[in-house]
């Protein structure tokens, strides 16, 4: 492999990514399910690939060469995304933001820890007994709904070295099966809510307009260009917030290899347990843009941080990693295993659903339905589809549920839907086994909802 065969690569990928977009514009089933464009992309780049028309037709279309490039986007890409998380916000006080988000962020963790509970249970009762699947399937529903795309690929490395490469591929398959039911049955929810009086304007729901479905902005209402925060003799704008960006995932790295070397001298030895070579290092870069944030604002005069232009940079990373994990999708891998795939899918999405609808109006001390529909579109598709259909459910912002479900990210991120548990979910399974993670989750499940409850309680005395 060659520096020009890696950067034809990357051009090929971009012209996949606008040819996506312009497959969006142009059908309105797509944007009924408000798929991105970087889906489409991956979609059609998978069609095109090795999978389905080079194994049907013997043309190939995509070299070998293409294929592996992409195959390494989603690990180096998933760092950017999560460095970029926190830099440019600023980090609110801790006992408003508990407030206002301690019933959603509780909410969140009991769908997360229930997913694990119910993955787990599946993979020990069915799918290893009847199906010989690696027991570590049990961790795939939480990985795939919550963490989405991005955490599936990102932990492909990791799969490989605890010995269950086609997790990754499974994984990546539930996500998209994840964003597509997560729209779907979130939409039916909704308007089953409408029907049954359950949110505050009970008369009709907010339909997003055409430009909104086709992705794009009516021109009067798009934002301006970037003033810039620094001279642009000085140094690039972009350059310096892909510096600050960079700095956070080398910080994590040090974090990550510090502990690797702690582990190595101290409890490895002696209990013969070894995690932190298994963790990815996108939780741990995550940390590391915290830290950037937290030296930014004190010793950052100028302010010369631009939180739009980090979203641009992690909107990127993020459409970069969709389109080529999707593009390297096995397909082989989830025909091997589609019974133990289709029994995952569906143990999620009942899950995921009964928790909204059984637990949300006990644990969310008011407007229970627009906070809690959030919850259950992060829980099936990540946070997008949470906030799509926050929007459809309370297109004019009557209640508190946005601010919520944004301060809820500050808890629940760092350690769910692709934070530090979940990337450490893979390897506590393959160090203590499912067993004994099944029964950490579950207790943690029903903690969980017992906290709620007591919230909930005090909340309304």
């Amino acid at each position: 492999m060659t520096a020009t065969s890696v950067g034809f690569s990357l051009l090929l990928l971009g012209l996949f990514l606008v040819i996506g977009k312009w497959i969006l514009i142009g059908t309105p089933i797509f944007q009924k399910l408000f798929l991105p464009s970087s889906l489409v992309a991956g979609l059609l780049a998978l069609i095109m690939g090795p999978e389905i028309l080079g194994s049907f037709s013997g043309v190939e279309l995509l070299s070998p060469e293409i294929i592996t490039v992409w195959e390494t986007l989603p690990g180096l890409m998933i760092n950017l995304v999560f460095a970029a998380l926190f830099i440019g916000k600023k980090i609110p006080n801790i006992k408003k933001v508990w407030e206002l988000s301690g019933p959603q962020v509780i909410l969140g963790y009991i769908i997360s820890f229930g997913q694990y509970v119910v993955g787990l249970t599946l993979s020990l009762l069915i799918l290893a007994p009847f199906f010989g699947m690696n027991p570590l399937a049990g961790a795939l529903i939480e990985i795939a709904f919550v963490g989405g795309h991005g955490t599936a690929a990102g932990l492909r490395d990791t799969f490989v070295e605890v010995g269950f490469p086609e997790g990754a591929d499974l994984a990546i398959g539930l996500a998209t099966v994840g964003v597509l039911s997560g729209v779907l049955i979130g939409i039916a929810l909704i308007n089953w809510g409408v029907r049954k009086s359950k949110l505050v304007d009970h008369y009709a729901m907010e339909q997003p307009d055409k430009l909104i479905e086709e992705g794009a902005n009516e021109l009067e209402n798009r934002e301006l260009p970037d003033n810039s925060t620094n001279h642009n003799d000085s140094i690039e704008p972009l350059s310096l917030h892909l510096g600050y960006i960079c700095i956070g995932i080398l910080i994590g790295s040090v974090l990550l290899n510090v502990m690797i070397w702690i582990e190595s001298i101290t409890w490895g030895p002696l209990t013969n347990v070894y995690l932190f070579p298994y963790v990815p290092l996108f939780p741990l870069a995550m940390i590391g843009g915290i830290m950037v944030e937290l030296v930014l604002q004190k010793f950052d005069r100028h302010n010369t941080v631009d939180r739009m232009l980090i979203n641009r940079i992690q909107g990127m990373a993020l459409d970069i990693l969709i389109a080529s994990a999707l593009a390297t999708l096995s397909l082989s891998v989830i025909e091997d295993n589609f019974v133990p795939f289709l029994i995952l899918s569906l143990g999620g999405i009942c899950w995921t659903v009964f928790a909204f609808i059984f637990f949300a109006p006990k644990i969310l001390p008011n407007y229970w339905f627009e906070r809690g529909i959030g919850d259950f579109g992060q829980s099936m598709g990540v946070t997008a589809t949470g906030l799509l259909l926050m929007r459809i459910a309370d297109g004019h912002g009557r209640t508190p549920a946005m601010e919520s479900f944004g301060y809820k990210q500050l808890f629940f991120e760092l350690f769910m839907g692709g934070g530090l548990f979940t990337a450490a979910s893979i390897p506590l399974i393959y160090q203590f086994g499912p067993l004994a993670m099944l029964v950490f989750t579950g207790i943690g499940t029903i903690l969980f909802v017992i906290s709620g409850l007591i919230l909930k309680r005090k909340k309304l005395s």
